[in-house]
C-alpha cells in the first residue's frame, strides 16, 4: 500500500527551493533523499568548510547543492519554500522567525516523520529517563514480534525510511525538547516522563521548555494516549490539557487506576483494584527511578502486548550504556558509569539506586542548573566527593552549606582531569564500595558529549 501523504510531500518539494539547516546526523541521510526527489537544496552550517568532514562536503559538491557556512551562515536564508531546521536550531532563530512569517514552512525530520507516518507512532519525552524507558518499550515490542522501529535522538534517522514503513509497524522515538519545539503533530501515544529545569542554557526560560515537551501531545486527537507522571507536579498538571486518554504512574502515590511502584513490586492498578505485575528484584535495572521507567514502558505498550511477553522483556532487558552501567569490579569495588547524568536531579535518582558507600565523581558544563537540591542526597549517600570542571564550584558551594547545616563533615577533592579523579576515587574507595561517575551536568567543557564523556571513563577504569 503506497504512503499517499508521502507522494504528496515528495511532489511539492520537486524543483521547490529548500534549505536544510546542520549537518548533524538527523538531516545528513535527508541530503540524499532530496536531491533524488530533485529538490533545490541549499545547506546551512555554522562551522566553517575545514571543521566539516570531507565525505559529507564532497556530497554537496556532487549533488550541485548551493551552502552557506561560517558565523553568518543564516545571513542567506532567505526565500525558501520549505526548511528542516537541526534541533540544535531553535525556530525562534530571528532568521528562521522571519522566514517562517514571510511563509516558508520551518520543520524538522523528526516532525515530518510523525506526520506522513503510516504506523503508529509512540514518542517519549523528559528531562531524566527517556532513553531507557524509550529503548524499554522498544525491547516489549520486538519481544511481541513487531517490527518496531527505533529513532528521534537515539537509533537511527527514520524519515528517509519512510517508504519501507507498513501500517502494522511500529516506530517508538526519544524527542528532546529541541526537536519537539515548535512541532504542530503529536504521536498517537505520548510519554512525559518528567519535567524538571534543563537546557536552561538554550531555552530563553524555563517556561518555554516546558511548553517544548507538552507539544508531545498537545495535537493528538480524542484516540490519543498520554502517560504521566503523578509525582511530578508539572506532568500532573498536563493532564487538564491533554485531549485523549491519561494514564499516570507513580513511585508516592497508591492510585487508584494507572502503574506504581509499591514496596519493590510493580502494579497494575484499575477500579481501586491493584494488581501484583513483577517484583523489582526479578529485573537487572536498578534504582526506582528505573522502575518508573519500566511501569511507564508498560503502560505504554498495554493496548498493544500481552502482560507476560511484555514481563519477559523487562527481565531480560539490561542498562543502557552511561546509565549507570557496572564497567567493572576491582578488589570489590564496582565502578559504575552514569554519564548520561548530565542534571542534578539524574545523579539524585542514580545515588538512590545503591545501598552502598559511594565514592561519587561529579561536575561537569554549566547549564545554569540548581544544584542546591544536589547538596542533601550527597551528605546523605556519599562518603567521599571528588569534583571536576566548571560545575565543581557550584557543587562544592551547595554541599559545603549543607554540611554545615548538619554539622557533618565529607572529603572533596577538586580535580583538573578526570584521570586524576580515578586515581583519587581508586585510593578512597575499599571493598563492597561503589565509584560512581555521576556528572549531574553536560559534557561540553571537556568532552563531544555525555559518550564521548562515558566512553573515556570506562576506558580509564579498565585501564586500571
Amino acid at each position: 500500500m503506497s504512503n499517499q501523504k508521502l507522494e504528496e510531500f515528495n511532489n511539492y518539494i520537486r524543483f521547490r527551493k529548500v534549505a536544510v539547516i546542520g549537518l548533524g546526523v538527523s538531516n545528513l541521510p535527508l541530503l540524499d533523499y532530496l536531491h533524488e526527489q530533485k529538490a533545490k537544496v541549499t545547506v546551512f552550517d555554522q562551522r566553517n568548510i575545514d571543521d566539516i568532514s570531507k565525505d559529507v562536503m564532497d556530497k554537496i559538491t556532487e549533488y550541485a547543492f548551493e551552502f552557506s557556512l561560517g558565523d553568518d551562515y543564516l545571513s542567506n536564508l532567505k526565500g525558501f519554500d520549505l526548511i528542516f531546521r537541526s534541533p540544535s536550531c531553535l525556530p525562534t532563530v530571528p532568521e528562521l522567525a522571519e522566514e517562517a512569517n514571510r511563509g516558508a514552512i520551518v520543520t524538522t525530520e523528526i516532525e515530518m516523520l510523525i506526520e506522513m507516518c503510516p504506523a503508529k507512532v509512540i514518542g517519549v519525552t523528559g528531562s531524566d529517563g527517556k532513553t531507557t524507558t524509550t529503548s524499554l518499550i522498544y525491547s516489549i515490542l520486538q519481544k511481541a514480534g513487531y517490527n518496531a522501529w527505533l529513532g528521534g535522538n537515539i537509533g537511527t534517522p527514520l524519515f528517509t525510511k519512510l517508504p519501507e514503513m507498513k501500517e502494522d509497524d511500529i516506530v517508538v522515538l526519544e524527542l528532546s525538547s529541541f526537536q519537539l519545539m515548535g512541532m504542530k503533530t503529536s504521536p498517537s501515544i505520548a510519554v512525559i516522563t518528567n519535567i524538571t529545569p534543563n537546557h536552561l542554557n538554550v531555552h530563553k526560560d524555563y517556561e518555554e521548555y516546558i511548553d517544548a515537551k507538552k507539544n508531545i501531545f498537545k495535537y493528538q486527537d480524542e484516540n490519543g494516549i498520554v502517560i504521566l507522571n503523578y509525582d511530578n507536579e508539572i506532568t500532573r498538571e498536563c493532564a487538564k490539557e491533554a485531549v485523549g486518554k491519561v494514564e499516570f504512574f507513580s513511585s508516592k502515590e497508591k492510585l487508584d487506576d494507572g502503574y506504581i511502584v509499591d514496596e519493590k513490586v510493580i502494579k497494575k492498578c484499575e477500579d481501586k483494584v491493584r494488581k501484583h505485575i513483577l517484583n523489582t528484584d526479578e529485573v537487572k535495572l536498578r534504582g526506582t527511578h528505573n522502575f518508573e521507567n519500566i511501569a511507564t514502558a508498560l503502560a505504554a505498550t498495554e493496548d498493544l502486548v500481552d502482560i507476560d511477553t511484555a514481563i519477559e522483556a523487562v527481565k531480560e532487558f539490561t542498562s543502557v550504556e552511561h546509565r549507570l552501567e557496572l564497567v567493572r569490579e576491582i578488589d570489590g569495588v564496582k565502578w559504575y558509569n552514569d554519564s548520561v547524568s548530565s542534571s542534578p536531579t539524574r545523579t539524585i535518582a542514580g545515588l538512590y539506586s545503591y545501598d552502598e558507600d559511594i565514592v561519587l565523581i561529579a561536575g561537569g558544563y554549566d547549564k545554569n542548573l540548581d544544584y542546591t537540591p544536589i547538596a542533601k542526597p550527597i551528605v546523605e549517600k556519599v562518603k567521599t566527593l571528588i569534583l571536576l570542571g566548571q560545575t565543581s564550584g557550584k557543587i562544592f558551594d551547595a554541599v559545603k552549606q549543607e554540611l554545615e547545616l548538619q554539622g557533618k563533615e565529607l572529603p572533596i577533592y577538586l580535580c583538573n582531569t578526570l584521570e586524576e579523579t580515578i586515581d583519587i576515587a581508586k585510593k578512597q574507595s575499599k571493598s563492597g564500595d561503589v565509584v560512581l561517575f555521576s556528572p549531574a551536568s553536560a559534557s561540553f567543557d571537556m568532552f563531544k558529549n555525555f559518550a564521548d564523556r562515558g566512553n573515556k571513563f570506562k576506558k580509564l577504569v579498565n585501564e586500571i
